[in-house]
């Protein structure tokens, strides 16, 4: 039975001593879910690949999305069908590969008497989103009466409904995808650092960027790792990169949008799957029902505004927070007037910063030699023969990957990737079901929700609970073994703090009030215990 590898505080120390002693072929800077993919394609053909981060993996807008895997239903009023062909084709396989984190989610498209697009246009693309994903849905889609959808979808607007679509798509654990595909690049040998900071870049005779100075963010040291191409994935950070290996003469490559999400609990706003609500000017938002987070929980979101301060101060606007919370309540009391949802039931919010490139870079003379992939995102060259790339679609990761490795080694004997394997092989159904006939001979009870989130690794976690954990302390709702589960996050997720792992591998402090602040002294005193072993 196959288990996941460690990937730890050691592993890191580890890796650390390699990035000061040994020469890559590439360096990427950024550890959300373009990087962790860049690293995972790149090591995947053999290359050697150091990768480092900031902060925590999936600290910006990785984690703060609205946790969907889906085709664009949208773009198909764009005539846009090979993006959307191709970001079906990566939902099947993500349903597949990693069944722990992506998982199939119904959709309600309620069609009102004023809505934009009307139910035979609306069911032509029905039809074409079902075609375009080979048939492959978890279930063809469906239409339903008026009086249907209100008996389906408790305290929806029943006033000039005329019906409403069902279709699939799929949910996922957007932060925890990117720490399987960082494990995945780690099995493949690369060298992967947290809280490593960029500071400063060096070039060679020929203008090439070959070293970057990192510091050490735990230890405040600083050092310097060598490489032989630099490929930036840094996000809603790609400015402040950029200025750091081009100085004065860098030009804003980003236009970044604010997203404002809502979570509130499911019981007080049951929806049986994803409702569509859509918006006067075009946009679309969604009530998100997460019964595998925690307790259960509703996602409502998102709202779309410029972001005038650095990602990492975000909530600091606090007068904008406050205009898109009352905003969208207002739009849920439009589509959900019976529930009456009050300010007072939001039990917690979350805001993510779209990368949205800067429209500005696509005049001119300075826009000649760009590269447009697709709409989703953007590959160009930067400073010091370095590789650039902005936006992109969570769901078309591995896709997008694949384009920019090949972009940075235009020129070079072409290497296929192997990235068709499963993301996380003990998720598997095979792996899966020996793991609960193993538990079923020991005599282990182990809850379903450690099988659905770990697979075949939850016999680690009972493991680690029988042994090491304090089991007087009662957990919190959702979160069976909850210390336990910290530990393995530490050892096999590279969890470093607290916070990492409430935010970014469990979401203990979205589902909750009180941000599981209860349990804080106990998974610090987990962290001591596991750092000095």
């Amino acid at each position: 039975m196959e288990t996941t590898p460690e990937f730890s505080y050691r592993t890191r120390t580890e890796n650390l001593a390699r990035l000061i002693s040994e020469e890559f072929d590439f360096l990427i800077i950024g550890g959300g879910i373009t990087g962790a993919g860049v690293a995972w394609d790149a090591s995947s053909r053999g290359y050697k690949v150091a990768l480092i981060e900031k902060d925590d993996f999936a600290h910006g807008t990785s984690s703060r999305s609205s946790k969907l895997v889906h085709g664009g239903l949208r773009y198909l009023e764009n005539y846009e069908f090979p993006l959307v062909f191709e970001a079906l084709s990566e939902r099947s396989y993500l349903l597949q590969s990693a069944p722990h984190l992506v998982r199939p989610l119904p959709f309600f498209m309620p069609v009102y008497e004023n809505s934009p697009h009307s139910a035979t246009l609306l069911s032509a693309g029905m039809w074409f989103y079902d075609l375009l994903s080979l048939f492959r849905a978890p279930a063809l889609h469906q239409r339903f009466s008026g009086g249907v959808t209100a008996r389906m979808v408790p305290g929806i607007k029943k006033d000039g409904l005329k019906c409403a679509f069902k279709y699939y798509d799929a949910s996922m654990w957007d932060d925890a995808l990117v720490i399987d595909v960082l494990v995945k690049a780690h099995q493949n040998g690369a060298c992967i650092v947290s809280q490593a900071k960029a500071m400063s870049s060096t070039k060679d005779s020929s203008g090439t960027i070959t070293k970057i100075g990192f510091r050490d963010m735990m230890s405040g040291r600083d050092q310097e790792v060598r490489f032989k191409k630099l490929i930036v994935c840094a996000g809603v950070w790609t400015d402040e990169v950029g200025a750091l290996l081009e100085g004065a003469a860098w030009k804003p490559w980003i236009a970044p949008s604010r997203g404002l999400h809502l979570v509130f609990d499911w019981k007080r706003f049951p929806v049986p799957g994803a409702v569509t609500m859509q918006i006067e000017d075009g946009r679309i938002a969604f009530a998100i029902p997460r019964h595998d987070y925690g307790p259960g929980i509703t996602i409502v979101g998102t709202t779309d505004g410029p972001c005038t301060l650095p990602p990492d101060q975000v909530e600091e606007e606090s007068d904008a927070i406050a205009k898109d919370r009352a905003y969208l309540i207002e739009l849920l009391s439009q589509y959900f007037p019976d529930l009456h949802l009050q300010e007072s039931d939001v039990i917690n919010h979350y805001i993510g910063i779209r990368p949205l490139v800067n429209p500005e870079r696509n005049r001119g003379e300075g826009s000649k030699s760009l590269q447009k992939v697709s709409r989703e995102h953007t590959i160009d060259h930067g400073p010091g023969g370095s590789v650039v790339v902005a936006g992109g679609k969570y769901t078309t990761f591995r896709k997008m990957a694949e384009e920019i490795v090949d972009f940075a080694c235009a020129g070079q004997e072409h290497r296929e990737p192997d990235t068709e394997v499963a993301l996380f092989p003990p998720a598997l159904p095979g792996e899966v079901q020996r793991a609960r006939e193993i538990a079923r001979a020991r005599g282990i009870g182990l809850p379903a929700a450690l099988f659905d989130r770990y697979g075949a690794d939850a016999l680690e976690i009972h493991r680690i609970h029988e042994e090491v954990c304090d089991r007087s302390v009662e957990d919190p709702e959702g979160f069976p073994l909850l210390e336990a589960q910290f530990r393995y996050a530490v050892r096999h997720q590279m969890v470093l703090s607290v916070e990492d792992f409430i935010r970014r591998r469990q979401p203990l402090h979205l589902c909750r009030a009180d941000h599981g602040s209860p349990w804080y002294p106990l998974l610090e005193k987990a962290l001591k215990d596991e750092l000095h072993k």
